[in-house]
């Protein structure tokens, strides 16, 4: 799927100035640690891995090192739903850099950027007319949304569902992203294609899908439960 990737990045824009407007993507709410920096359109410079942890350490040196110390005009986030400590650490850098920088600052979601790098290189068998998104969750949980092959267009909201659970509802033959092989496991039978958000990947995503609104996507309770909250 790195292929899928590749063919959507575009070269920087050689246009005029007014053209090479900035954007720095920050997404952190997976295992993966993916930043791209933008220029007029097109990939200046980039990171991307598989790190599990260690997001918050990682992050801002990762930043500082690409062109201009990553200075942007805009920073898009992705702002979930995934761990809640990848989550948090995207945003609060994102919104951190967008103060200092007098940036602007959009969000958007996790599912939404996989469901674009699915559409982009589905597997050879799918042609249905919808696109099943699955990222791993916690508690034994994934969060899942289905999307519109042909506009991207959500069907219905982000749900967290337990494993076994989702896999008696979910019935499409093609499941793509974190949470696919483990659904796909349990149901015993179709096709998982791992996928993991990919900044890189953010001028496959309709503008539609990209908003002004940063709130946490958790997408499921808090973890821990205050303890005035708890019951005996």
């Amino acid at each position: 799927m790195q292929n899928a990737v590749k063919r959507l990045i575009a070269k920087p824009n050689k246009g005029s100035q007014k053209d090479k407007v900035r954007q720095l993507v920050i997404d952190t709410a997976t295992e993966a640690l993916s930043v791209a920096l933008f220029e007029g359109g097109g990939l200046l410079a980039s990171h991307h891995e598989i790190a599990g942890r260690g997001h918050a350490e990682k992050l801002l040196p990762i930043i500082a090192a690409m062109d201009g110390g990553g200075r942007a005009d805009e920073l898009i986030v992705d702002s979930g739903p995934g761990s809640f400590t990848g989550v948090r650490v995207g945003l609060a850098a994102a919104r951190a850099l967008a103060y200092g920088w007098k940036a602007r600052l959009r969000a958007y979601a996790s599912l939404s950027l996989v469901a674009a790098i699915a559409r982009s290189a589905p597997h050879p068998q799918d042609d249905g007319a919808a696109l099943a998104i699955v990222m791993t969750g916690g508690h034994g949980e994934c969060f899942w949304q289905m999307f519109d092959r042909a506009t991207l267009t959500p069907q219905g909201a982000v749900t967290s569902t337990p494993i076994a659970a989702l896999a008696a509802e979910l019935d499409a033959p093609f499941l793509y992203g974190t949470g696919a092989a483990a659904v796909i496991e349990a149901r015993g039978h179709g096709e998982a294609i791992p996928l993991h958000p990919d900044a890189r990947a953010l001028p496959s995503l309709p503008e539609a899908l990209i908003g002004t609104d940063s709130t946490p996507l958790y997408g499921r309770g808090a973890d821990a439960v205050p303890l005035a909250m708890r019951k005996d």
